[in-house]
């Protein structure tokens, strides 16, 4: 059985839920970031993306990576120069990893990487699946290129697995915080018209979707969602009834969003309906397959 997992972001959200779980089950952590984690049993390397330096030493010993690094797409405003540094984020750092694996002896045989939903962007009410076409904005653009350079590592003979992401949801940050914030102070509303599909995966079975990933035979691509989509204006309402909250503001107007977001504004405005039907057949069951049995248990804590 494999062992040894070496995560890319394991300082992240995901990541250290993440790691907290492969260590809890008796693997062996090692990290790759920027700086020094600190984290008890779990080796810190240092790289350099932008410089192209890497600890050649990370790759000792490690049977597979989860590849989790990338700049936060909705932390700032999209300029020419933001986008490049969100998709050379993803794309350079594995190229990083792979130019290494190319140079010294290694044991590494599987990549399982984070991609996103994003890749079919804003696709109105069509479900999509595994096989349906990216979209051709910003957004699919970066999910394209991320996902070619993960591909990247067939060459050298790795099995690559990709997770498209959906919006994780969790108390601890992420979208679910900023939505819920003006709920929980009585000033929530709906976005735009409320009918735009959001594909939302809780946070518990998105780091147990990375394990099944690693401890399975999975390879390709896996739409990393909830079994049940839910629109803006559900996920809303349903965060306002766990936290007993009421709404009565009206929606903001999406024109007032694209005034504020620019471009970003496909992330809160676009209507991204995504199937788990492939993830389910695969074997995985979720804990939480509906958006009331998720968040009733994010805030009952």
């Amino acid at each position: 059985m494999d062992r040894h997992i070496l995560i890319t972001g394991g300082s992240g959200l995901v990541g250290k839920h993440l790691t907290a779980l492969l260590l809890d089950k008796g693997y062996t952590v090692s990290h790759l970031s920027r700086k020094e984690n600190h984290i008890p049993k779990v080796k810190t390397y240092l790289w350099d993306i932008q410089k192209g330096t890497i600890d050649e030493n990370c790759i000792n010993n490690v049977d597979i990576i989860v590849h989790l690094a990338g700049a936060g797409v909705a932390d700032e405003r999209w300029t020419d120069e933001r986008k490049q540094e969100i998709i050379n984020s993803r794309t350079q750092s594995i190229r990083l990893i792979y130019t290494l694996l190319k140079q010294h002896p290694h044991q590494v045989r599987k990549v399982v990487s984070a991609s996103a939903t994003g890749y079919y962007s804003d696709r109105g009410d069509e479900l999509m699946t595994e096989e349906s076409s990216p979209a051709g904005d910003f957004l699919g653009k970066c999910c394209i290129d991320w996902e070619q350079a993960v591909d990247e590592g067939e060459t050298l003979g790795l099995e690559i697995l990709k997770f498209r992401t959906g919006v994780v949801l969790t108390d601890e940050g992420g979208a679910l915080k900023q939505l819920a914030l003006p709920v929980k102070l009585g000033f929530g509303a709906m976005l735009g018209s409320g009918k735009q599909w959001v594909p939302w995966i809780h946070l518990q079975d998105t780091i147990d979707l990375y394990l099944f990933g690693i401890e399975n035979p999975l390879a390709g691509v896996y739409n990393m969602v909830a079994p049940n989509p839910v629109t803006n204006a559900k996920l809303t309402i349903t965060a306002a009834i766990q936290l007993h909250r009421p709404l009565w503001l009206p929606k903001v107007p999406a024109f007032a969003l694209k005034l504020f977001f620019g471009e970003m504004g496909t992330v809160v405005l676009g209507s991204t309906k995504v199937s788990a039907a492939k993830t389910e057949q695969a074997g995985f069951a979720f804990k939480f397959p509906t958006i009331k049995e998720a968040l009733k248990e994010i805030y009952a804590r």
